[in-house]
């Protein structure tokens, strides 16, 4: 309140000066007089302070008080049964204490107003109980603050307070709302124990020294948007029973969360933690949210455990950092960070999506529960000993994976689309991808059949969308988008090449193999390569499927000993002859030797010897070899026809046995 403006209650004036102080002494007037309680006379103020009687309201509103003063005022008002203040509706706005203003004990029936009160001396509220509200906004705390035990059974309104000194609220119960908005501890604050029965809000407060909410309960919503801590925040044991609100709160020190239970829904979005953040052993039974926050120099975070989501969707980390969580799901999206990371997750799905790192990072599946440094495991009583504790990516679209290395994770569900430098991502111990559905399935005619093989969770959402489409493929789920045969050639290509790199060919010929069922499907090549493909994967499966080559060579040996036997070999080997011609006055002879031409075979054409011999035929054949038999004009044909093809299809059998066992 501006010195020049007087109150809006009559008020004492003593002292006033029409040109240094127009307003003087602004103590409201005792009733029945024209003075403040500190400037009445003495024999009217101790006939007021008679008359006070337990329970009783009183306003004393910019009265000045002493400590002596106050003492008398407080005595006149003490309960003989308890032998403690007690005051009805207490009305101390704008009230000014010198020396200690000692409350302890003290109850206040009604409203305890001490609205923009000044304490110059200590603040004593120790077991003090307010059963109306406690109305301390904009007060100002010059010295120490003491609410120690104290029991707030209205709201607790302590709005733009000013704590200059220590402000002490250890075991104190708030059954009502805790109002601390825009507060100010320029100290240390003291809420260790305290309960928390209604919402607290602690919004826009600033604490300069360290902040201690150690084993303190929070029944119901906490809300600390927009605080500065600019010393360490410590709320170790604490229980936030309902939904605690960290929005945009700057950590200038440690941010201790240890052990810290959040039952309702943790919200550090936009928050600044410029120390350590210390969320070791916190248990999150809803949702984490630390969206767009910002992480400094925390070099740990976890291990913690959480039921529901942790969000750290556009956050940011600044130096080297490593993140233990037992999480059901991790959302990361376009999460940046600026130096290496190694993130270690039981429990937990991963959407890694657009995120932004250009230093190493790994993503890696804890195989046995997080341990402390004391060799004690972290609790995961959260989640059923029934439940997976593998790690499950869900996405990596967006990401520059030139720096991403991914140990024992399952990568079913990935989605891949989008990756960039892929071919430099590094896979490490048992990286498992999805496979093509098993068994026979019936499409009208003819029957399909997938053989195995490691497929990218996108063409299973493609083949899901196909008319038509056999059972067996997923199909995707809301928010996968939808990429096509052109959009996951270059996602094989780039995965058979990663895989090739890391010397484990048998992986790389999987994804060789959906390479190219990708570019058979494309809309865009010619119909003549098309044709091509479909020939290369009905033949060997693009030179990958041994059992698929031998079984057309073995078609093809039998259909050439068929023909052989019924079209191509001789009835009889033909016999040579010598024709003798004496020319005529001479003794010299000349003989011809010719042989006559293979007859076409008659009679029974399926015996023993004429399969012998054809067999032999197309086993020479195989090997480019000729046989020497006796040919018709038919069987000559036969044998080019089986002298090219054979080899072909037995050289794409052994391409694709030595594609499966290289190293």
């Amino acid at each position: 309140m501006s010195t020049s403006q007087p109150p809006t209650w009559p008020h004492c004036a003593h002292g006033a000066d029409p040109a240094a102080d127009p307003v003087g002494c602004r103590g409201i007037h005792v009733p029945g007089h024209t003075a403040c309680l500190a400037h009445l006379a003495d024999a009217d103020r101790d006939a007021y302070l008679a008359a006070l009687t337990p329970g009783m309201r009183i306003d004393h509103r910019g009265t000045t008080f002493t400590e002596s003063l106050l003492n008398a005022l407080l005595n006149a008002l003490r309960d003989p049964a308890t032998g403690h203040p007690c005051l009805g509706v207490a009305v101390f706005g704008s009230a000014t204490f010198e020396g200690g203003a000692v409350f302890r004990s003290a109850t206040f029936i009604g409203d305890a107003v001490f609205r923009l009160a000044t304490f110059k001396g200590n603040a004593l509220f120790g077991s003090a109980t307010f059963i109306g509200d406690a109305r301390f906004g904009s007060a100002t705390f010059e010295d120490i603050a003491l609410f120690g035990s104290a029991t707030f059974e209205g709201d607790a309104r302590f709005g733009s307070a000013t704590f200059e000194g220590v402000a002490g609220f250890e075991s104190a119960t708030f059954k009502g709302d805790a109002l601390f908005e825009s507060a100010t501890f320029k100290r240390n604050a003291l809420f260790e124990s305290a309960t928390f029965k209604g919402d607290a809000w602690f919004g826009s407060v600033t604490f300069e020294g360290v902040a201690l909410f150690g084993s303190a309960t929070f029944k119901r919503e906490a809300r600390f948007g927009l605080v500065a801590f600019e010393g360490d925040a410590r709320f170790g044991w604490v229980a936030f029973e309902g939904d605690a609100w960290f929005g945009s709160v700057t950590f200038k020190g440690i941010a201790g969360f240890g052990s810290v239970t959040f039952e309702g829904v943790a919200l550090f979005e936009s928050a600044t933690f410029k120390g350590d953040a210390g969320f070791g052993s916190a248990t999150f039974e809803g949702d984490a949210r630390f969206g767009s926050a910002t992480f400094v120099e925390a070099d740990q975070f976890g291990p913690l455990v959480c039921a529901g989501r942790v969000v750290l969707s556009g956050a940011a980390f600044g130096g080297p950092v490593t993140l233990s969580f037992a999480v059901r799901r991790l959302e990361c999206r376009r999460t940046r960070w600026s130096s290496t990371a190694e993130i270690r997750l039981r429990y937990a799905t991963v959407d890694f999506a657009h995120a932004v790192f250009e230093y190493p990072l790994t993503i890696a599946a804890e195989p046995d529960p997080f341990v402390f440094t004391d060799g004690q495991p972290l609790a995961e009583d959260l989640f059923p000993s029934a439940y997976d504790p593998g790690v499950r990516v869900a996405s990596l679209r967006g990401v520059d994976a030139a720096h991403l290395v991914l140990a024992d994770l399952d990568l079913s569900g990935c989605l891949f689309a989008g990756t960039v430098h892929l071919d430099q991502l590094r896979l490490e111990g048992a990286c498992t991808f999805d496979t093509a559905p098993p068994a026979v399935h019936w499409r009208r005619w003819p029957p399909v059949r997938f053989t195995e093989r490691r497929v990218l969770a996108e063409e299973h959402h493609w083949r899901a969308g196909q008319p038509g489409a056999v059972r067996g493929w997923n199909a995707a789920v809301l928010g996968a988008g939808r990429a096509g045969p052109l959009q996951l050639a270059p996602v094989y290509r780039a995965l058979r090449k990663a895989f090739e790199d890391g010397k484990h060919e048998p992986g790389a010929a999987d994804f060789y193999y959906g390479e190219m069922e990708m570019r058979r499907h494309a809309d865009d090549i010619p119909r003549s390569e098309r044709g091509l493909l479909t020939a290369y994967w009905a033949l060997s499966g693009y030179g990958l499927r041994a059992s698929r080559a031998l079984a057309w060579l073995g078609t093809a040996m039998v259909l050439t000993i068929v023909l052989l036997m019924a079209l191509g070999l001789a009835q009889d080997t033909p016999k040579q002859t010598a024709t003798g011609t004496v020319p005529a006055g001479g003794g010299k002879v000349t003989f011809e030797i010719d042989k006559d031409d293979p007859q076409k075979p008659t009679g029974n054409r399926f015996t023993g010897e004429r399969f012998e011999k054809a067999l032999n035929i197309t086993l020479n054949s195989v090997v480019f070899r000729s046989s020497g038999q006796d040919l018709t004009t038919t069987g000559t044909y036969i044998e080019m026809t089986s002298r090219l093809t054979e080899p072909v299809l037995l050289g794409l059998a052994v391409l694709a046995v030595r594609n499966r066992v290289k190293r």
